[in-house]
Order: structure tokens, then sequence, then C-alpha cells
């Protein structure tokens, strides 16, 4: 275990770091799935699973715990696999290297999987622990969250039994969540036109880097830039200027929750000089603009041969399809007037693939409000067919959860956060998407709440978890457990 064998609590760490030898991209669950279903068979616990890869462990109440309300944990197998350009790791085989700094866990080079690998160990260490009081326990483990909630989506209404659940997927200690925005995915998948490519002209890659990239629920408000999105506005500013350029590829971004790092471009032009001078002007202009984490930005340059040019855009192609990019929204549609500095609606712009006259593109839609949803995709559609783009598929849905104030289970949790750390636990909706929405439509009767450690950069290769705030999430879910009332009397 390296560093974090000195990290407390230690069962918590060590579910860790085992989760993290196994790779567990969304859709490849397989491995990690098979190994948690042998320790707990291991441990005579139950184990069930569903035709989707979804898995359920339960545990009994212990001794005098039997006639209370039985408590769902909840979180979710896969990660988001990302790394930075450069590094060789393949998250098909590799395990993620977690090591501690500064009070920070952190993953060299690659997303780390606390998210939501952290609420797993949490939820595996309660079911290990013989010194906890609690109800009857089931932890919900679901696949293929961070690829649009698929597994949770799959789920029977007889999954589980419990009808209290603690969701443990939020990134911020101290924070009671109550609620979540939906999302839609827009996807266009379309041809373009182009023809061959003309002579006399030279082949340039153009790299847009160095961004930070982050969850594009949590991170959308940051200022942080969109690599597919300043791209696609450095090369419209530039046809703008009448330079002289064709396009014959374009790529850039690799999910469709993550906000893009990189963007790429290949180019036929005249004077290959020229394009440093605007480069420079362009990226000083964005430095200005974006946040100060933004600094690193940068556009390089490459001369790549003719063979590797093939077609190119039409001119009249080229021209409408960077003017839509440029006009995409992107960030921020609109702040929620009912919650103080939360984002109510945003887009993302998560992927883009240009190359042998065809493109494809994924956008996240995100708000606390269905109609915002449905307002802001609708948008987003009617852009690319007004430009004669077809094949808009908007899909994908996860549903609001709205919040409910008045839950029995967030005032417990209110009275322990108190009791245990003498001060009062912050309750707020996040603007990231919980399987709690799902859950919500699935069994309407079920008390939730959804808590978590401070996870930073999530989606991104910075991605890091304050160890001292997974100790603090420890203590909080075990009192949570140990302060379930008995069940009421039936009327």
């Amino acid at each position: 275990m390296g560093d974090l064998s000195s990290l407390r609590p230690a069962a918590v760490w060590r579910h860790f770091f085992n989760l993290c030898q196994i790779p567990r991209a969304s859709g490849r669950e397989a491995a990690v799935r098979d190994a948690l279903s042998e320790w707990a068979c291991n441990r005579g616990l139950c184990v069930r699973g569903d035709n989707r890869g979804n898995l359920i462990l339960s545990k009994a109440a212990t001794p005098g715990f039997e006639n209370r309300p039985g408590v769902v944990l909840q979180g979710h197998l896969d990660m988001v696999c990302q790394k930075h350009s450069g590094s060789t790791h393949d998250f098909g085989c590799d395990p993620i290297s977690p090591v501690l700094c500064d009070g920070w866990v952190t993953a060299p080079g690659t997303t780390l999987g606390a998210d939501n690998g952290i609420g797993v160990a949490l939820a595996l260490a309660v079911l290990e622990a013989d010194d906890l009081e609690h109800p009857a326990l089931e932890v919900l483990l679901t696949v293929e969250e961070e690829s649009g909630m698929h597994g949770a989506m799959a789920l029977e209404r007889d999954a589980v039994q419990g009808r209290l659940l603690l969701n443990l997927d939020a990134e911020e200690w101290g924070v009671l969540y109550i609620g979540c925005a939906g999302s839609v995915d827009v996807v266009v998948d379309a041809p373009v036109l182009t023809e061959s490519a003309p002579l006399g002209l030279q082949s340039v890659g153009v790299r847009l880097s160095g961004l930070v990239g982050g969850h594009s629920g949590i991170d959308i408000h940051r200022r942080r830039g969109n690599a597919i999105k300043l791209l696609a506005q450095f090369l419209h500013e530039l046809a703008g200027k009448g330079f002289d350029f064709r396009l014959v590829s374009m790529m850039g971004g690799t999910a469709h929750n993550a906000i893009a790092r990189e963007a790429e471009a290949v180019l036929l032009v005249g004077d290959a000089s020229a394009l440093l001078a605007e480069a420079e002007g362009f990226v000083a202009g964005l430095r200005s603009q974006l946040n100060d984490e933004e600094s690193r930005i940068r556009i390089d340059f490459e001369r790549i041969s003719m063979q590797d040019a093939g077609n190119v855009l039409t001119t009249e192609a080229a021209r409408t399809f960077l003017a839509l990019l440029h006009d995409l929204p992107y960030g921020v549609r609109q702040m929620s007037e009912q919650m103080p500095d939360v984002v109510e609606t945003s887009n993302n712009i998560g992927e883009l693939r240009l190359k042998k006259g065809r493109f494809h593109i994924n956008m996240m839609v995100r708000s606390l409000d269905e109609h915002g949803i449905r307002t802001l995709s609708d948008e987003i559609a009617a852009r690319f067919a007004a430009s004669r783009f077809e094949n808009i598929q908007v899909a994908g849905a996860g549903p609001v959860w709205y919040p409910n104030f008045g839950s029995k289970l967030l005032a417990l949790a209110q009275d322990v956060h108190r009791q245990t750390f003498d001060c009062k636990a912050t309750v707020h909706v996040i603007h990231a998407g919980l399987e709690c929405g799902i859950f919500h439509c699935l069994w309407p009767d079920m008390d939730m709440i959804s808590l978590g450690p401070t996870i930073h950069g999530a989606h991104a290769p910075n991605e890091r978890v304050e160890a001292a705030s997974v100790e603090h999430v420890w203590r909080l879910l075990a009192g949570i457990l140990a302060a379930i009332p008995e069940r009421e009397p039936e009327s």
C-alpha cells in the first residue's frame, strides 16, 4: 500500500488500494465485480447480481438493531479514465498508482478513481467491520455510472429492500446533498462535404493543450477552458481574418462528462509561419479571460506529410462547421435563482471527431430542472438541424433528483454531524448527476441523502482526495448507522 498504509481508517484505504489494482473503466467492471463477489462470499455475506452487472452485498443487522429500517449504502464500480498526453498508462490492464502528497491522495498522470472508489471502499469497510452497530445493510454497487448511469437504469424495483439510502458519491466533505441535476446527451454523427486536397499547400498539425479540464458538472462554472471550443474559436477567428487554410480533420476530448483538456486539427496552409503569431496573440487573450489555473494553455504546430492530409472539407463546409462550433452553447447557461452559487443549467462539449468526411460530437446538457434540460438540448439540436446536419440524437436521460427538505434521514444526519464534529453540515444540491435521481423514480418512498469526502479534479488527471476528509466521512457514516431509530409502529 505504500504511503496509504499510514492513513486511517486502515480498512477503507486498504479496500481503496485494492480497487486501484483492478482496471474498472465503464462497461468493463467484470473483474472488479468478480473480485468483490469472491471477497464477500469468503466473509459469509449474501451476494446477488443482475443481468446488467450490478452487485448487491447484504449483511444482517447487529444484535438489537433488527427492528430498525434497513439501510442501503450505494456507490458505483466504474471510474473515468483520463491521462496526461504522453502517458503510457493503459487503463485496460495497468493498475492505478495512488500516492500521498501533503495530505492528499492522487495518482501521477492519471485519474485516481476516488470517484467513486472511495465511496465503494467506505461501504466495503462497513461490511467488514465487527465493531459497528447498524441495521440490516445492503451495499448496492452499480456499473456504467460514468458512461450514462446504465447500471442504475437497469435495476428492478425489488433489487433492494431497504428504504433509507446513503449515496457515497458526493465530493465535498461537510455537505449533505439532497438533490442533483438531471442530464441528457446530445449526439450528432453526420457526414460533411469534402474534396481532394489542393496542391501547393503545407500540411500542419495544430494542437491546443495545457488545460486543467475537470468534471462537467462540478467544475463547469470555474471558467476553465474547453479545448474543443477554444480550438474551434481559434480556427473560426483565422477564417474571419481571411487567413488561407483548408480543414482536414479535428479531434478533441475523451468523455461526455469531462471538460476537454486537449484538441487538435490538421490544416493545409499557404504560409505556416504566419500561424505562430496568430496563435500567440490568441493564447495571450485567453489567459486574461480564463481561470488562473489555465496559465499553461498553449498552441503548438507540427509539419506533417501530405499523405496524412487526404481530402479536405470544402470551403463552405469548413466555414459552416467552425461557425457552428464557435457559436455552440458551452458552460453555464443559467444559475439557480433558489439556491445561490449553484449552477442550474449547463452544457459540456465532451467529444469531437472529424475525420475522413464524417464528424461525431457528444455534448452533455445538465439542469436542476427538467424544463431546463429540454430547452437547452432542443436549442442545440436545432442549431445542428439548421446547418443541415442530420442524425441528431437526444438520449441517455438522467432524471433530476428534486430536493426533499423534510427528509428525516437528512435531519438525523445533521444531528449526528453536529454531535460528532460540533458544527452544522451544509445542505446543498449538486449540479453533477447522481444515481439518486434514478432511484427516486424507481423507489419514490425511499429517503435518500448523499455524502462523501473532499475530491478535487474528478474526471481529470489531477484528481485527488483529501485523506483527512475520508476519516471524517467514516465517523459520520458510523454515527448515522448507529443512530437509525426503530421502525415506527404501523397505524
